[in-house]
């Protein structure tokens, strides 16, 4: 039903393609990050809480349409449907159906509850797509309420020291679930890229701890000893020097491997992920008792072989998923750095 082409994942029967890399007629988005939504689409279809990421990071004049979790829709005959994945606001693994064949295309996707995505669903079905980010052992997560805890240790330690805690993560997602790991710490402070999409998140109902948007070109002397959290295109730049007496952590599941911190100049690292771990990815593969696996990004020749070994037909597919590289984020680095 489904095929790799070089323009992304084309679903033959339907004639659209699933977050596809290259312009084409009609895409079906899984969820809002810039490697998986691009630009130049003639339509779009999303989760209905994507749209407004979409039109944010895309263009507001674009042509989209979103659909509810759990609401069929039927393209030139195949039965299309969005299910939660757990990555981020509105990320869906997408489903379809055709003459009795069902292929998954879970995009990115965690299995784990962070209190602002909807938790991931698992699917039966008979061929699944799926990514491989931190497939390898050693990446095993702590809960949520376990990393939230470091978080707010690390802000209390800072501030009995006089220090500014900031904190590096990715603009949708990941800021997000740092916001609500600290709220009641203290007041938040987000770069404007962070604002934006907060937007986006309170244009569809979900509610934010209170925060304030910040814009480092301005005097930013009245954040010392606060919390601030910005975009990762910022954490080796000029403009962060301008934050007094700072400390800063990078959250990633990178931050998992012994050392990691050293990619950066950080003070604290956090293996805080919206992508599944070894376990996760593990849990959802088999839970979808699918007779063909195909691994698109991240550790795919690991997983793949692993997979295989333990009775799971899997494949390694090349795609242009896995790079994360908000646009956003790159285009504030320009318009901020001195």
């Amino acid at each position: 039903m489904i095929r790799f082409r070089t323009e992304g994942i084309y679903c033959e029967a339907g004639n659209f393609y699933i977050d596809p890399w290259k312009p084409v007629d009609m895409a079906l988005i899984t969820h809002g990050h810039a490697d998986h939504a691009r630009w130049g689409m003639k339509r779009y279809l999303c989760h209905e809480y994507t749209v407004p990421i979409l039109q944010s990071r895309i263009s507001p004049d674009i042509k989209v349409q979103g659909l509810t979790y759990n609401n069929p829709i039927t393209i030139n005959g195949v039965k299309v449907s969005f299910h939660p994945a757990g990555h981020i606001i509105g990320s869906a693994q997408i489903r379809l159906e055709y003459k009795g064949k069902v292929v998954v295309i879970s995009g990115d996707y965690k299995v784990q509850d962070d209190g602002l995505s909807t938790s991931f669903e698992p699917i039966r079905c008979h061929e699944f797509v799926s990514e491989s980010t931190f497939g390898l052992p050693i990446y095993n997560w702590l809960s949520v309420e376990e990393y939230n805890r470091q978080l707010q240790d690390w802000v209390l330690k800072n501030q009995s020291i006089g220090k500014t805690s900031v904190f590096i993560g990715y603009s949708l997602g990941k800021a997000q679930r740092i916001m609500k790991a600290l709220e009641g710490v203290d007041k938040l402070h987000v770069h404007y890229a962070i604002g934006k999409l907060n937007q986006a998140y309170e244009s569809v109902g979900i509610k934010l701890p209170e925060y304030h948007t910040i814009d480092l070109r301005e005097d930013v002397k009245y954040l010392d000893k606060g919390i601030v959290i910005l975009p990762p295109s910022l954490a080796d730049t000029n403009v962060i020097n301008k934050i007094p007496n700072r400390a800063t952590a990078i959250c990633s599941g990178w931050m998992q491997v012994r050392g990691a911190r050293r990619w950066r100049s950080a003070d604290a690292g956090f293996a805080i992920s919206d992508h599944a771990d070894w376990n996760g990815l593990l849990q959802a593969v088999r839970a979808t008792q699918a007779e063909q696996v195909y691994i698109t990004h991240g550790q795919t020749a690991v997983f793949t072989k692993y997979l295989n070994e333990n009775g799971i037909a899997a494949q390694e597919v090349e795609t242009a998923f896995g790079t994360e590289d908000e646009e956003e984020d790159t285009n504030n680095k320009l318009s901020t750095e001195e």
